[in-house]
């Protein structure tokens, strides 16, 4: 590995952030100082990384210019990261934005190290991370891609409750919680037609994370919804996944769909090839691609399960099937830890991947 040098984690108090730490010190990545920041509200703070106790500090103009930093990772949200992140990059610092801030700017990069590790080349200063649901589904599919042509995907996701953040994690405990203000057992869940569980819905939802509660539940709104009918985080999905395969004629139709669940997201995925394959050819490249593990034995029930990806790194692959409706389709389950794949660790590869070019001149 390269240097050492520091690193600012902005939004380092958040599920994200503190994930990014985590990640940091478990991969090795060769920190000299690490330099936590965060909101005005969240400065002072208390952080641990490698077993030191680390004060977080507001993120600032000032407190950015004068880091020195070469690498600061953001996940501090789409405004924060559009009002600091030139400021890092002006700095010389190179900003790795979790946020869907720059996703879709043509000059910023967006990188996926397993799909996309060239395009870290491009980079003036910010490098995007896709969203976390995209992130897992392009790992397993661009061998597929660059083998048979994807001419168009449907996908299905099952969301963790953890991609909402603390809030939304929250709201599941407490509604979990015989004592919490959206409880879930007792009477009310028993009684006939779904009226225990649907009584007071929108009244706990006030100053919750969801419009609706989730646990026993599922909720097709993430992100607002667009007045073509689809939400935000349904367009990201489209959007960036032709962007990161490099290929604006492919077809993507998602539904995205938040879960009561906690250890990684999941997507029924659906892809039409332009040219015709066998199924076990593609097991054989799942197998062999970067980052993707196969579990994929229904019959001894092996498939991939959210729960087994939680704190995980790998995009897990399985249920792999031909579709019989469309000519060339095949219908495969995708899992991930959406906290790191789909969020931390892709940042900490990407610095990873920055600093070896680096190093290689």
């Amino acid at each position: 590995m390269a240097r050492e040098v520091d690193v600012i984690v902005a939004g380092a108090t958040g599920m994200v952030g503190r994930k990014m730490m985590q990640v940091l010190e478990e991969r090795r990545f060769p920190v000299r100082r690490l330099i936590p920041m965060a909101s005005s509200r969240s400065a002072g703070t208390q952080v641990v990384f490698r077993g030191e106790t680390l004060t977080v500090t507001e993120l600032t103009d000032d407190a950015l210019r004068n880091s020195g930093a070469p690498i600061a990772l953001f996940s501090a949200g789409a405004s924060v990261s559009k009002r600091f992140a030139p400021v890092a990059a002006a700095a010389g610092t190179l900003v790795i934005d979790n946020s869907s801030a720059f996703r879709m700017e043509p000059a910023v990069p967006l990188v996926v190290p397993e799909v996309t590790p060239a395009d870290i080349d491009r980079h003036r200063g910010i490098i995007a991370n896709p969203n976390c649901s995209t992130i897992q589904m392009v790992v397993a599919l661009k061998p597929l891609h660059d083998r048979y042509r994807i001419r168009r995907i449907v996908v299905a996701t099952y969301q963790s409750v953890t991609g909402a953040g603390q809030r939304g994690y929250q709201q599941l405990m407490d509604e979990l919680s015989d004592h919490g203000p959206g409880r879930a057992s007792g009477a009310g869940v028993v009684k006939g037609a779904g009226e225990g569980i649907h009584r007071g819905t929108l009244q706990d939802a006030v100053a919750k994370k969801f419009p609706h509660r989730i646990a026993f539940n599922c909720l097709p709104h993430i992100d607002e919804f667009q007045d073509d009918g689809y939400t935000k985080e349904e367009h990201k999905m489209m959007d960036e996944t032709r962007k990161i395969m490099g290929d604006p004629s492919i077809l993507v139709n998602a539904t995205c769909v938040r879960v009561p669940v906690i250890g990684g997201h999941s997507e029924a995925v659906t892809v039409e090839f332009e040219r015709p394959f066998e199924v076990e050819e593609v097991r054989a490249l799942l197998a062999g691609a970067p980052g993707v593990v196969l579990r994929d034995n229904p019959r001894g029930r092996e498939y991939p399960m959210p729960i087994d990806s939680h704190d995980t790194d790998a995009v897990y692959v399985g249920r792999v099937r031909r579709d019989p409706t469309v000519a060339n389709g095949l219908s495969l389950w995708i899992v991930s830890d959406n906290l790191r794949k789909g969020a931390a660790t892709n940042a900490v590869q990407i610095a990873e991947a920055w600093l070896e070019r680096m190093a290689a001149g």
